[in-house]
C-alpha cells in the first residue's frame, strides 16, 4: 500500500471521509469519546431513556435539537462537529415561511 504524500495530496479527516446519514456513527463515536461501554451507558450520560437510542440507531427516530444540544453539553464537542460526525452537511437550515405566519381565524377554528 502506498500512501501519496505529494503537497498536492488532500488533507482528509474522519469527519471529511463520512458523507451519508449515519446516526450509528454519532452515537458510537460519542461512546468511545465518553469512554463508555454501551448505548446504555449513553443514554444514561444523556438522560435520555434507552429506547430513544435504539430508535435513533434504527431511524426510527431523527436526532433532534434538545439531544443534539445535550450531546454537546456532555462531549464538549462543536454542534457541528456533532453534526458532521453523522453525516449531516447542510450549512444552512431553512424553515418555511408558513411556520411564522399567523393562523387565519378559520384555520384556527378548525383546529378546535
Amino acid at each position: 500500500m502506498t500512501i501519496n504524500t505529494t503537497p498536492d495530496a488532500p488533507i482528509s479527516n474522519k469527519l471529511d471521509e463520512q458523507v451519508t446519514y449515519d446516526p450509528n456513527h454519532l452515537l458510537d463515536s460519542l461512546i468511545d469519546k465518553l469512554h463508555l461501554k454501551n448505548d446504555a451507558a449513553l443514554s444514561r450520560s444523556l438522560e435520555v431513556a434507552p429506547p430513544v437510542i435504539s430508535k435513533i440507531r434504527h431511524r426510527r427516530l431523527p436526532v433532534g435539537a434538545s439531544l443534539l444540544i445535550r450531546m454537546h453539553e456532555v462531549s464538549d464537542l462543536t454542534i457541528r462537529e456533532l453534526r458532521a460526525l453523522m453525516g449531516d452537511r447542510r450549512e444552512k437550515f431553512r424553515i418555511s415561511d408558513k411556520q411564522f405566519k399567523p393562523k387565519s381565524k378559520i384555520e384556527a377554528e378548525k383546529l378546535k
